[in-house]
This record gives structure tokens, C-alpha cells and sequence, in this order.
């Protein structure tokens, strides 16, 4: 039997400056493990003139594959319009989507971000090129070993890090957060990258990799992806879940105003059982 796991949200916020408000989840919709599907649409947001979309919609959806031969098909979609953040960070559109095949016999699962995109994003008015790279897992790896144990992601990832730390006066906030190298080892872990290998435009402030930092108003983290994996089976320390959490734009703020924020959320993470 499979359980199902999708959650999708729009937008998130704790904020302290230039007014303090916690900005609970917007358009937020969580599957039953049962599968099914659920939407969520939000139209014109607006908190004074700090933060602001123009529309949001959401939507999570399980179904076992319609192909013969084929398991449960899972998809998480979390859509942010007309974006604008103190009008220093704007797009027309912003689109998560995450979907995962687990497959009859085994537990790890093909994912796919097909879909997934920013469009016209912007800072200070100024165009952000983006290098996205939807294929960074690969393929699903054979005889159902862990993408952490995946040689061809694991060096993507490390490229990833090298090239973020390679940057002149990183900063020590992200040094931090991507001072190790990803493991290939082991059943239960964690590792953050990015769909985005770098960022460029003439924008205010400083791009290293996926981040970009800009002076008076914070740090801005594209396309954040983490993968964890857990609840290893016995005996063959296969991990039986398989996390895929992706954030668009994660916003850490301070200057013109403080707190984070998070745009464009989607979270799968189903499991076959026994």
C-alpha cells in the first residue's frame, strides 16, 4: 500500500520590520494520505506596501499511474503572481511544481520539476538571468538505491557548493549554510541545493550561486531544494521516504525591512508500505 504526502503553499512570512506581523500560510492545501486532489486559489493579497501578490493558486493531487506497470504518481504545484516585495523584488510569475512516480516493487521514487520556473523575475527593476537546472537529481537511481548515494547528483551538488564558496567576500551566514560537502553516505540525511546554479544581472548587490545579496535589503535564496531521507528498511538499508521539499524564493530580510519570508512552497513525501 502506498500513503500519500503533498503539501503546496503560496507564501509565508514573519516579519518585524517596518511593522511586525506573522503572515500565516496563503492558498495552503495538504493531501490526504489517501490521495485524491485538492486546489487552493487566492486573489490580491496585499500588506500595506510591504508585500503583495496579485493571485496564488496551489494544488496537490495522488493517484496510482494510469500506465500498466506502473505505482503511485504524486504532484505538488504552488503558483505566486504579480510578486512584489517592497519593490525591490517583483516577477510576473513564479511556479513550483514537483512531481514523483514510486514504483510498484521499492521505495525510492523518479522526481520530475517539469513546470517549475520564475518568470520576468526582477531586482530593483533590473532582469535576473538565471541558470536552472530542473534535471539536478538525474535519474532515478537503479536498483533502488538513495539519490545520496547517486555519484552524478552528489557531484552536481558539490559543484554547486564549490562554486558558491569559490565567491570573494561571501558573506559568513551563507558560508555556513553551505560549508560542507554533501555525503554519500548513509540512510537518514539531509542535503540542501539549489535548481539554480547561478544568478546574473546588472541588480544591485552580489550573486553567489543561487543567492543574491542586496545591500539595504537582505538576502534572496532562488529555488532552495532539499532532499532528506529516512526510515531506512531492514535489511537492505534502502530509505523507505524520500523528502522533496522546494522553496522559490526564500527572502531574509534586514534594512528597508527584517524578518523572512518564503514564496512558493511545495513539499512531497510519500511511502510504500511494507
Amino acid at each position: 500500500m502506498h500513503l500519500y504526502h503533498a503539501e503546496a503553499t503560496a507564501l509565508y512570512a514573519d516579519l518585524k520590520l517596518p511593522l511586525i506581523q506573522e503572515i500565516g500560510p496563503q492558498a495552503s492545501v495538504k493531501l490526504s494520505e489517501q490521495g485524491g486532489y485538492l486546489a487552493h486559489h487566492a486573489e490580491r493579497y496585499r500588506l500595506s506596501g510591504v508585500l503583495s501578490f496579485g493571485s496564488a493558486y496551489t494544488q496537490v493531487a495522488g493517484n496510482r499511474d494510469v500506465k500498466p506497470g506502473h505505482g503511485w504518481s504524486t504532484l505538488a504545484t504552488s503558483v505566486v503572481e504579480h510578486l512584489n516585495v517592497l519593490d525591490v523584488v517583483t516577477a510576473d510569475r513564479v511556479v513550483a511544481q514537483v512531481a514523483t512516480e514510486h514504483p510498484l516493487a521499492g521505495y525510492v521514487p523518479s522526481v520530475t520539476f517539469l513546470g517549475t520556473r520564475f518568470e520576468n523575475l526582477r531586482i530593483a527593476g533590473h532582469p535576473v538571468k538565471l541558470d536552472l537546472d530542473l534535471n539536478i537529481l538525474g535519474e532515478k537511481p537503479g536498483n533502488d538505491a538513495p539519490y545520496s548515494k547517486d555519484s552524478g547528483f552528489i557531484q552536481r551538488v558539490t559543484s554547486q557548493y564549490e562554486r558558491l564558496r569559490g565567491h570573494r567576500n561571501i558573506s559568513a551566514d551563507i558560508l555556513e549554510r553551505y560549508n560542507q560537502p554533501p555525503s554519500a553516505s548513509g540512510n537518514q540525511e539531509s542535503i540542501e541545493c539549489s535548481l539554480v546554479n547561478q544568478a546574473d544581472g546588472s541588480y544591485p548587490g552580489r550573486s553567489f550561486g543561487h543567492v543574491i545579496d542586496v545591500p539595504n535589503f537582505g538576502k534572496i535564496y532562488l529555488a532552495t531544494l532539499r532532499l532528506e531521507q529516512s526510515d531506512s528498511h531492514t535489511p537492505t538499508g534502502v530509505p523507505r521516504k524520500t523528502l522533496i521539499n522546494l522553496t522559490m524564493i526564500e527572502l531574509h530580510m534586514g534594512c528597508l525591512a527584517a524578518g523572512r519570508a518564503g514564496l512558493g512552497n511545495t513539499v512531497i513525501n510519500g511511502g510504500t508500505q511494507p
